[in-house]
């Protein structure tokens, strides 16, 4: 097995670290990394519907889509991340509790209670502390999971809770769980434990499990390759925004000029039909802003650069601003 001790918090760069060594080695690997606050949405799932979008934009959190499915994760540098990657002929698909039994031991070791649980959670006194899911490439599984540590909750709710817009398609719903962190359940250590320790410990007990003798380093040519993934899918919007599955848009709001609503319907993150209605006054069309909104791309700052082209309050939205129709736009 390799060992990759990944230095990097980049959410893009992490991501697509994951794809290179997947498809870029035959042997099986392991790797601990971290994220900076970010987001990482599932295969399947509609990026909008998932975050907050008022509050990710405000502290300019980076939302990247991963390639395994299932929901929506929070990171931040309190929580760790470990991946493994099997070749086989597909019978650890599927596997979750045979790729988390070394963290189980882990925890159980220094003295946690910790327990997978349902269909992908690990737990600890009921409360989740680590979500996993999986990906399949040819002969190639890849697990990932996610440890919460010292991970901000309260960041994690706010950066998940999406708006209250009204979102209808196929794409996958995350759930909310109960959540806790690792280190609230190693008070009774003495020394305390750190993520730092606790990551060391882990990287221990994996390469002991699975005979590794030693640490790939990073080269050059896998940083290079890595960047370039990044630059080609892991950083683009088509990737992270665009890939959601169709869905249709509604939101309505009364503002200072009457009641304002909106319907998109929206394929690979591109509108394809909007329709607004409403009891504003208009002294031109509304169906102006109709057809500039169509072929744009279902994302903030297209859409202001389509509402500013127009003169909204005057002669579309009677004392109605683009701020007004950006709210009820995302």
């Amino acid at each position: 097995m390799l060992i990759f001790i990944n230095p990097f918090t980049d959410p893009h760069f992490n991501l697509a670290a994951e794809e290179y060594i997947m498809n870029g080695f035959r042997e099986d690997c392991f790797m601990l990394w971290r994220n900076g606050p970010s987001i990482i949405v599932g295969k399947n799932q509609n990026t909008m519907a998932e975050i907050n979008v008022d509050y990710v934009q405000e502290n300019q959190i980076p939302v990247v889509r991963r390639l395994s499915g299932g929901g929506a994760v929070f990171h931040d540098f309190g929580n760790l991340n470990f991946t493994f990657i099997k070749t086989d002929s597909g019978k650890s698909f599927s596997d979750f509790r045979g790729f988390t039994e070394p963290i189980l031991e882990v925890l159980q070791s220094l003295g946690v209670n910790a327990e997978f649980s349902g269909r992908n959670d690990l737990t600890i006194e009921g409360k989740k502390f680590s979500g996993n899911a999986q990906y399949k490439y040819h002969d190639r599984t890849l697990h990932h999971g996610t440890l919460l540590f010292t991970s901000e909750i309260a960041d994690l709710s706010k950066a998940l809770k999406p708006r209250a817009s009204k979102f209808e398609g196929k794409s996958i719903q995350s759930v909310v769980s109960r959540v806790t962190n690792i280190q609230e359940h190693l008070k009774h250590l003495d020394p305390p434990m750190d993520l730092d320790k606790f990551q060391d410990l882990i990287q221990s007990h994996v390469m002991q499990r699975f005979g590794a003798e030693a640490i790939h380093p990073w080269s050059a040519q896998d940083i290079s390759a890595i960047e370039k993934l990044v630059e080609e899918k892991y950083g683009t919007w088509p990737w992270n925004f665009g890939k959601s599955p169709n869905y249709s848009f509604q939101k309505e709001k009364k503002f200072a000029g009457g009641l304002v609503e909106l319907h998109l319907d929206v394929q690979r993150g591109i509108i394809q039909h909007a329709r607004i209605f409403g009891d504003f006054f208009s002294r031109l069309d509304i169906v102006d802003i109709e057809n500039a909104l169509t072929g744009q791309p279902h994302d903030l700052t297209a859409l202001r650069k389509i509402y500013e082209q127009f003169a909204i309050g005057e002669d579309y939205f009677t004392n109605i601003t683009v701020e007004d129709l950006l709210e009820i736009s995302l």
